[in-house]
């Protein structure tokens, strides 16, 4: 019974470790003050200051249309990249892997100023163009890294069987493989969009002018004082992201018990 209990305070103190930190910032997104020590009461200021902020808006645009962008692109990429790898043998297979791992391994500080470095050679203007291929450079790994374990789970001969009765190569990648790995394939798309959210180094080194992130916007109001609505831009994310996980479990354990009841 005592270790028992002993497990379950070591688990909440992690869990409280984890996010004490998006709760104190959720609190003092509803405080009166600019301070962030100082509680002056309740208010929802910041959330109307906020869709009146043209630049955190204008960040808030770049962001989400680069991170809904690479991910997509960079989820297409790696599902077919997954699944070219797993279909190969030997050396090669080994090779291919290891180096799907370098730029998971790699400082960000060093893909940022290679990736600035390649854009430079080819000229390219630093801008939106620059930014969304540097995302998708740097998502596409963990897609596959995602995505590659649930094709060692599938049976194999799925795909062989499906085309033994007549199905074509991609009717059964379509209708059977996709199907199979669909976990995956979302678990490494969401991966990609907090990524490429979260993302800074790489963004700073492959932006250009009138084009910035969120993260490169708020590392640019640290240096005079952050704003509080910030706080509020956080927590609308936070909730956000939080109910699009749950929607998405939900909707995984569903796919999950269909695939089973059918087998």
């Amino acid at each position: 019974m005592v270790e028992k209990g002993m497990k379950r305070l070591y688990t909440f103190l992690i869990f409280l470790f984890l996010y004490a930190p998006i709760i104190v910032l959720i609190v003092f997104s509803f405080n009166d003050s600019r301070s962030r020590g100082v509680w002056n009461g309740f208010t929802l200021r910041w959330y109307f200051e906020l869709f009146k902020d043209r630049e955190i808006l204008r960040a808030l645009y770049y962001t989400l249309f680069i991170a809904i962008t690479s991910s997509i692109i960079s989820t297409i990429i790696g599902t077919f990249a997954a699944i070219g790898i797993f279909g190969m043998n030997g050396f090669g297979k080994k090779l291919v892997l290891n180096l799907n791992y370098l730029p998971v391994l790699n400082p960000d500080i060093v893909t940022a100023v290679a990736l600035m470095t390649l854009f430079r050679l080819a000229r390219l203007e630093f801008g939106v163009i620059t930014l969304l291929l540097a995302h998708i450079t740097f998502c596409i790994p963990y897609v596959v890294l995602s995505i590659l374990p649930k094709l060692k789970q599938m049976n194999k001969h799925l795909a062989e069987a499906a085309m033994d009765l007549g199905a074509t190569p991609f009717y059964a990648l379509r209708k059977v493989i996709i199907p199979e790995i669909m976990p995956g394939i979302i678990t490494g798309a969401l991966l990609a969009f907090t990524l490429s959210i979260d993302d800074f180094v790489i963004s700073f080194f492959t932006t250009g002018h009138g084009v910035s992130n969120l993260s490169i916007t708020i590392f640019a109001m640290a240096r005079r004082g952050i704003n509080p609505v910030i706080n509020a831009l956080s927590t609308l994310m936070f909730i956000t992201l939080l109910i699009l996980l749950l929607i998405i479990n939900k909707r995984t354990e569903k796919n999950d018990k269909n695939l089973q009841e059918r087998r």
